[in-house]
């Protein structure tokens, strides 16, 4: 039962400062797409229920079986590994794998373990300090979505009419041919996907109690599904209040391909799933083998040098807020796209790309199976099962440097929650600087195939104070000049040097 009087419209982006939770900043999150991460013995299903074997090569309608108790169980791999924050693509109940068909917001899928199962979830994850986001899809549910069917069964009879923009009815939801167009809005004209019409004040009122309840469950955060198909900046202005009203720490992240200016004013979203880093990375540290297969209208891969990705990283910072910087989702790869192994086709590539993660301003999230080599190219390929059954497929020197990565961000502050300052970029070099008071980091890409020697504006009276943390099985030499400090880079590798407070 609803327990809130209905919402008003929320004022106009107030002139407070922006502010992001904290704890974002600092986080190293992991996507899990539930149905391919991991199957437990625990879950009681019905009998005779049947699932495609773990590991097959993904249908888009097969469903492998994994669970959140599977995700439970795993939970001293993730700990291990150093994630602090998960991130599930959707867990309510719904007719697809991926869950992206809701038909009932108030209910964890049966499949995945119910409610109890996200309960003990987060239960177990909290008591280990890691976070967890869900993904709420409300700009449109699936066929099976109940106030969609009281319409099906009630016409223009059905008190929810106005739910949905509906032109006609009797409703076409299985068109007979393609001659046979939907009759109502549908998210891509996909007949499975009615949109819902969120001008209407009882689709707002009950998409704001979805958001509260699982607040109130104890979830971290929402990842927004196609957010900027809500173009409504009221909503979501509204939304971030009652979300926001019920735990201020928690996390607003909507998925925008683009530049999001308009959702990052401080009074909509905390952040964006930032696609703006993803493209850049893996052009440059892949120039020689990308893949320009994959086609979006908002992310193309094509090589570019390090003057190139320079201009396109000091843009997406200038782009907004320090404050949302550091809280950005910064990512290779993710459940709608191929994987970063796949699409650079060069492990020493998708490492310098883990590094430029780990030592960059924004919180990393690794896809799951990225740090043991899986990889897949387009949908559904990209959604392979972890390979839990067969570990003679992990790549472990990949796995051992993923956990070096994640612990180099993880125990120095500067490379968390540092300033940002590019210092060279020219050829295949690309080099940066971050500073916390008196903690200082420079960061030193070299993409090329050769060790190289790369001069940096870095003052000699402090010269002597920084050490390498980065690589960590041999040292680079380093010597002082005029210029500032010249240092050598391994070929396809990173100098990372920190000055101590």
């Amino acid at each position: 039962m609803q327990d809130h009087p209905p919402h008003e419209l929320a004022p106009p982006p107030s002139e407070q400062p922006i502010k992001t939770p904290d704890w974002v900043k600092h986080a190293v999150f992991y996507q899990i797409f539930p149905d391919r991460f991991a199957r437990s013995s625990r879950i009681e299903h019905l009998p005779g229920l049947k699932f495609q074997e773990w590991g097959a090569p993904p249908k888009i309608d097969s469903f492998q079986g994994g669970d959140l108790l599977g995700i439970v169980d795993k939970l001293p791999y993730l700990e291990e590994l150093g994630v602090t924050a998960l991130y599930l693509t959707p867990i309510f109940q719904s007719a697809s794998n991926h869950r992206y068909h809701t038909y009932d917001y108030f209910k964890v899928d049966p499949l995945l373990g119910g409610d109890d199962a996200l309960r003990e979830l987060l239960d177990k994850a909290h008591e280990r300090d890691i976070r967890v986001v869900l993904d709420g899809v409300f700009n449109h549910t699936g066929r099976g979505f109940w106030a969609f069917h009281h319409i099906l069964e009630n016409g223009g009879n059905s008190p929810y009419i106005d739910w949905f923009h509906v032109r006609d009815w009797p409703l076409h939801p299985y068109p007979s041919s393609k001659k046979q167009k939907t009759n109502y809005d549908a998210w891509w004209g996909l007949p499975a996907l009615p949109k819902l019409n969120t001008d209407h004040p009882a689709v707002r009122e009950h998409l704001y109690e979805v958001a509260r309840h699982w607040i109130r469950f104890g979830i971290d955060g929402w990842r927004l599904d196609v957010p900027g198909e809500i173009d409504d900046d009221d909503f979501w202005r509204t939304f971030r209040q009652v979300v926001k009203g019920e735990n201020p720490d928690a996390y607003i992240c909507g998925e925008i391909w683009h530049e999001a200016k308009r959702w990052l004013a401080g009074d909509q979203f905390d952040a964006v799933m930032n696609y703006l880093f993803t493209s850049p990375a893996l052009s440059f540290f892949a120039a020689e083998t990308i893949r320009d297969e994959f086609s979006h209208p908002d992310l193309t891969f094509k090589s570019i040098d390090a003057k190139k990705f320079g201009k396109m990283v000091d843009q997406m910072f200038g782009n907004y807020d320090w404050e949302i910087n550091f809280a950005q989702m910064n990512m290779l790869d993710s459940h709608d796209m191929p994987r970063a192994l796949w699409i650079t086709r060069d492990e020493a590539a998708l490492r310098l790309c883990v590094l430029l993660q780990m030592t960059m301003p924004g919180a990393p999230c690794i896809y799951y199976g990225d740090e043991v080599g899986v990889t897949g190219g387009v949908d559904p390929d990209c959604r392979r099962a972890f390979p839990w059954h067969d570990e003679s497929q992990w790549n472990y020197d990949l796995l051992k440097f993923y956990q070096r990565a994640i612990a180099l961000r993880r125990s120095h502050a500067v490379l968390r929650v540092g300033s940002f300052e590019s210092l060279h970029a020219k050829g295949e070099v690309y080099a940066f600087r971050r500073q916390l008071n008196d903690s200082e980091a420079v960061v030193v890409f070299n993409a090329g195939k050769k060790p190289t020697e790369v001069t940096l504006p870095v003052e000699k009276s402090r010269f002597a104070e920084f050490h390498q943390v980065w690589p960590l099985e041999t040292h680079q030499e380093r010597s002082v000049a005029d210029e500032g400090m010249v240092c050598q880079v391994p070929a396809r590798d990173v100098l990372v040097l920190i000055r101590e407070a």
